[in-house]
């Protein structure tokens, strides 16, 4: 009879020792002690993040020092819940409160001093990571550009002491590369971009991997490369899932849109649009600005030229009454383009003469500044024209996000 038949296994299995079989069932009953064990973790770690959301809004209701006090003295904040808890409500204030971000995820830091012993350093260093990575993000986005590199740097020593989770490098890749692309540094940032995309992708999590493609678009636009963000847009239409982020599908679409439009595609640009028409009915006030302002600039390059100028007016009344200064001067200048080319002469001055003591009252970019005073210098002397104003117009898109910007007049 063959050796591997079942009968042979009868009489091997019937042969062993009562202490084999003792030492089975021991491995059987460890089994059951771990699964009983991570059901226990995963039980505590459910109820500490339904006590979280309750213990932070009472922390942040406390100034600062105090939050302080009662993290380090307060057992029932120092948990894994409130941790995690903290440094969601920093990223979530990050872009309107940079501060407030820094802040909160700082008392972040601060508490993980108190969870090594029961979570697990290498878990711990994880969290410290992220806390730190959402420090830069805040400080980058406040323009503290070396204070952001001094956080990522802490960041990427906790991650390298931390579990090795792909997906926590991949946070970390992308807000990093943010920061090298407030610096200019736009191919390490895409490096970076790649690698985290990548990692999205590998793990199965295709709608962070549409996120990632997003962000390479902005590098590419902030670089003067808006073609080359089309496709990876195009690309994140079909990874992004809306029930997630309802309005981040709005967002891939206007950047589509946009950037067809930077690039003199204007039918694909209308087609884009239409498209996403719909995701604009419920948006905050500034982003249906944005949506008459893009609206505009279609109408003007498919020769619609009246429907356009009414777009573009009704962008810069919402852009003047939100005090957004840069936008004012971003559509007063394709309001500009379009009244030279049609020889408004009255309509340029009268734009113009309303811009320049708009932005004298403000804190602009100072190069942006001199950009603005040349072209009322062209409006009053009527050597302004088409050409002026769309050289104008690209320049102070790139002096938005390259703060070190010259601004060398025409010769």
């Amino acid at each position: 009879m063959p050796t591997g038949s079942p009968e042979s296994f009868k009489r091997r299995s019937s042969g062993r020792s009562t202490q084999q079989l003792h030492t089975l069932d021991s491995y059987d009953a460890a089994i059951t002690r771990a699964l009983g064990r991570v059901r226990s973790l995963e039980t505590r770690y459910e109820q500490e993040r339904a006590e979280a959301a309750g213990l932070v809004k009472e922390l942040v209701a406390h100034p600062p020092e105090r939050r302080e006090l009662m993290v380090h003295n307060c057992s029932r904040f120092q948990t894994w819940g409130v941790y995690e808890r903290l440094i969601a409500e920093s990223w979530s204030r990050t872009f309107a409160f940079p501060e407030q971000a820094e802040s909160l995820a700082l008392l972040a830091v601060q508490l993980s001093a108190h969870l090594d012993a029961r979570y697990g350093k290498a878990a711990v260093e994880d969290l410290r990571a992220r806390a730190w990575a959402y420090i830069g993000n805040a400080r980058r986005s406040r323009a503290d550009l070396a204070g952001a590199g001094e956080a990522f740097r802490r960041a990427h020593a906790h991650l390298r002491e931390g579990t090795g989770d792909p997906v926590e490098l991949a946070f970390f890749l992308d807000l990093a590369a943010s920061l090298l692309r407030a610096q200019r540094h736009f191919e390490p940032a895409m490096r970076l971009l790649q690698r985290a995309f990548k990692i999205h992708l590998s793990v199965g999590d295709r709608h962070r991997a549409g996120r990632i493609l997003i962000c390479m678009d902005i590098v590419h636009h902030q670089a003067g490369t808006p073609e080359q963000g089309i496709p990876l847009l195009y690309q994140a239409i079909h990874l992004i899932d809306p029930a997630q982020e309802p309005l981040l599908l709005l967002c891939v679409w206007h950047n589509l849109a946009d950037a067809l439009t930077e690039v003199g595609r204007f039918a694909e640009a209308q087609k884009v649009f239409l498209e996403a028409h719909k995701l604009y009915k419920s948006v905050p006030p500034g982003v249906r600005n944005r949506h008459r302002w893009l609206a505009g600039r279609i109408a003007v390059g498919l020769e619609r030229e009246q429907e356009g100028e009414e777009h573009l007016l009704a962008a810069r009344q919402g852009f003047l009454a939100d005090d957004a200064a840069y936008d004012v001067a971003l559509v007063s200048f394709d309001l500009s383009a379009l009244y030279a080319r049609q020889g408004r002469i009255q309509e340029l001055k009268q734009i113009t003469a309303e811009m320049v003591p708009f932005f004298s009252s403000r804190q602009i970019h100072r190069e942006a500044a001199a950009a603005l005073s040349y072209w009322q210098h062209a409006v009053d002397s009527e050597t302004a024209g088409l050409d002026l104003a769309n050289r104008l117009t690209a320049f102070l898109k790139r002096a938005r996000y390259d703060r070190d910007l010259t601004f060398e007049p025409p010769v």
